[in-house]
């Protein structure tokens, strides 16, 4: 069994894979539109260049994502997509990309869980948190 996160977009998923694909180096594992599903003939023609299906592959996880109908489109709410990131300057960098053109929310820090933490939401509406974890057991030291 694997878990990974399915964002939707509202017509902005190819640019915004395309920017996580170039932040996070991660490859592309394709790109299909409406318009070249067997779906095509039934889909109106606003959606056909849209994007059905995308994925990227980041370690071993993957992060798919598509273009919703405009009426079925809802702004993300109740769910982060969390990057754990080993080296601390690396998370410096992904928390800055990311938030390039959007906000962030909470600035990139050390807590007692992690040598950096920080959180924000893309250009794209895409709520991030960037997690550099200290050892379990230096973090329970902590408390």
């Amino acid at each position: 069994m694997r878990l990974n996160p399915y964002l939707s977009f509202n017509g902005t998923c190819r640019e915004a894979m395309d920017f996580y694909a170039k932040v996070l180096n991660a490859p592309s594992e394709g790109i299909m539109t409406y318009g070249e599903t067997p779906m095509a003939g039934d889909m109106p023609a606003e959606m056909l260049g849209r994007v059905a299906h995308a994925r990227i592959r980041i370690g071993d996880a993957l992060l798919m994502a598509s273009d919703s109908p405009a009426s079925l489109y809802q702004t993300p709410q109740g769910v982060t997509v969390t990057l754990n990131i080993d080296e601390p300057a690396e998370a410096d960098r992904v928390l800055a990309a990311l938030s390039e053109g959007g906000t962030i929310t909470m600035p990139i820090a050390e807590t007692f869980w992690a040598h950096r933490f920080g959180t924000c939401i893309d250009r794209f509406g895409t709520p991030w948190m960037v997690n550099c974890e200290k050892p379990m057991a230096a973090a329970q030291a902590a408390e």
